[in-house]
């Protein structure tokens, strides 16, 4: 006998039905209105989590579903009102500066089916959320990039003992002056030497000589690329770490950053996420009380701290907290790039024995009202988060101790996600509502529905129980579609349904080229045995070819597009293999099923 199934086949067909649809049944359930808790620099501790649910529990809501995910407290409400007021309630009882509490959407699916699959993620269009651009002060980079020479420029002039010179950054570029010009003369090659990304000039007036210097043009370009690049990867860090889902941020131009926070339906939280990132400052402790005053975040109390940077927080390559295998004590342990471990080598082995500390800077920027006009106002605030003793010389490697185990985790946290190359500002702000997301998702669902519905109907009256199996495929395929992307933690846009709808129109054309196929074959007199066999196998080449033209088309769509072509395309790769399994192995498995095998005298097709 003909056209049967081995005993694999069929498994292999039901068990991936039965996957694909538990993997793909979180998105039926949606998701609910929620308010999160996230700590600025923490994780919530269980102390935490029994204050927020008593607070809510006090203010009437008895009935509400409690959640604690990665360090975050979740509060699930049936409506958005009841979730604005709980927000309100919750914001009022934790400290600002230590907690962020946010509007949320969250995935509704039952707790076992949680544990097993996720939804899919879902974009601004279709979700909601906060859009930002971000501008990156470019100017500053540079800036930035030319002052890191001047503590280096001076302990050369030490190094070579000439006395009455002045370094400074003046005016836009790094000026060094001296008595006489030999003594300029004397330190130009050296500081060359040293300064390969330096353009250096001499010059001299009636009273002294000068050094000046900026950064070469490609040194410049390529401060402002590597500034870019590594504030995307600092927000995305600290947007991580604050437990924001599934954020977008992508480079825009020459020096604009857009980050978008699907879910996130308060904007003014959402900036105070986006805000809390920041720079940091190592300096040494000034001896003598001539330096620099600044406020320590644990009591306020006042320290002088030298004006000399040893290094920035933009210079560290990783952080970790841990124990102190000597003392057993917490402990941070800090590796830098290459330039870092020189520069903290050069200024420790001088300094064992003397306290250094540690500088958050933070830029926030708000809008306030001037003579009716909003504008933004940027307050820098600067504190220092701890103080340690240079215990030996430091390098690449080094731990910072004298701290609790929380704090040390702490600052651990701001080290790895804290430093921004380049400061930013907010541009631009738009806000997609949820309600807006919503009707999105409804008219996207019903085009998908009524296209489905459309084609299965037809194939049912023209292809007869044949097209009933096509139908079957087809809709098995928009499952697999489904899980595959809530597997792959893709995100789904509107472009992302019309590449399902598109898939859908496409699949069903596997199964019109075999039928037609099976029809001719048994037009020509052969048996309906070797009509089925036939229909498969001759029209699989033809099949195969179109699919694969189509997915090297859409793989380029993927590689080259941005934003909504790349939604498009990952949805239609993604359709095209899961039609190719479904329209080709599932019918023929299930037409061996039904008719493979058997004597027929006719086929309903």
């Amino acid at each position: 006998m003909t056209n049967t199934n081995p005993l694999w086949k069929t498994v292999l067909l039901a068990a991936v039905v039965v996957i694909g649809v538990l993997f793909a049944l979180p998105n039926i359930f949606g998701s609910d209105p929620a308010v999160q808790v996230s700590g600025r620099t923490n994780t919530l501790t269980a102390v935490d989590i029994s204050q927020l649910t008593s607070t809510l529990q006090n203010e009437g809501f008895d009935d509400t579903e409690i959640r604690v995910e990665e360090g975050r407290f979740l509060a699930l409400f049936p409506t958005e009102d009841e979730q604005i007021k709980a927000r309100d309630v919750l914001a009022k009882s934790v400290d600002s500066n230590r907690y962020i509490t946010s509007l949320n959407l969250v995935d509704a699916s039952p707790n076992w089916l949680r544990k097993i699959a996720a939804p899919m993620y879902l974009g601004l269009d279709l979700r909601g959320g906060v859009h930002f651009l971000m501008e990156v002060d470019v100017n500053a980079v540079l800036i930035s990039a030319e002052e890191r020479f001047v503590p280096d420029w001076k302990r050369m002039v030490r190094a070579e003992v000439i006395r009455g010179t002045s370094i400074q950054y003046l005016d836009g570029e790094i000026v060094a002056r001296f008595r006489t010009e030999e003594d300029r003369d004397r330190m130009y090659p050296i500081f060359n030497r040293d300064a390969t990304t330096l353009d250096l000039s001499a010059s001299e007036d009636d009273e002294y000589a000068y050094i000046t210097a900026n950064l070469t043009e490609i040194a410049a370009v390529e401060e402002q690329r590597t500034a870019i690049q590594q504030n995307i990867v600092t927000l995305r860090n600290r947007i991580n770490e604050l437990g924001v889902s599934e954020p977008v941020i992508q480079q825009q131009g020459l020096d604009r950053i857009v980050v978008q926070l699907p879910g996130v339906q308060d904007t003014g939280r959402a900036k105070d996420i986006i805000g809390a990132t920041a720079t940091l400052e190592y300096r040494l402790v000034a001896q003598g009380g001539n330096g620099k005053s600044y406020n320590r975040r644990s009591d306020g109390t006042p320290i002088m701290l030298d004006r000399d940077i040893i290094v920035t927080g933009d210079q560290i390559k990783g952080a970790s907290s841990g124990i102190d295998q000597q003392t057993g004590s917490p402990a941070v342990f800090v590796n830098l790039d290459s330039a870092g471990a020189r520069r903290m080598q050069e200024v420790t082995q001088d300094n064992v024995g003397n306290p250094m500390a540690v500088v958050f800077i933070e830029n926030r920027i708000e809008n306030i009202e001037v003579n009716g006009e909003v504008i933004k106002k940027v307050t820098k605030i600067e504190e220092v988060i701890n103080v340690a003793t240079i215990n030996d010389v430091l390098s690449h490697r080094f731990q910072t101790t004298g701290l609790g185990l929380r704090e040390a985790a702490d600052l651990a946290l701001l080290l790895r996600a804290g430093a921004l190359k380049a400061p930013m500002q907010i541009v631009e702000e738009r806000t997609v509502g949820p309600s807006l997301g919503k009707d999105n998702i409804r008219q996207g669902f019903l085009s998908a529905v009524v296209g489905l519905a459309l084609v299965v109907v037809f194939m049912a009256f023209y292809y007869r129980m044949f097209g009933v199996i096509a139908g079957f495929a087809l809709v098995t395929n928009v499952v697999l579609i489904v899980a595959v992307l809530g597997v792959l933690g893709a995100t789904l846009t509107l472009p992302g349904i019309a590449g399902i709808v598109l898939t859908t129109g496409m699949a069903v054309d596997a199964n019109v080229l075999i039928f037609e196929r099976i029809r001719e074959e048994l037009k020509g007199g052969g048996s309906i045995q070797a009509a089925l066999s036939a229909g498969y196998d001759k029209a699989f080449v033809t099949i195969a070819d179109a699919n694969i033209t189509t997915l090297i088309a859409a793989v380029v769509l993927f590689s080259l597009g941005t934003g909504p072509i790349k939604g498009f395309a990952i949805t239609l790769c993604i359709g095209i293999l899961t039609s190719m399994f479904t329209a080709i192995f599932g019918t023929r498995v299930l037409v061996n099923s039904l008719y493979g095998g058997k004597r027929l005298q006719t086929l309903p097709i």
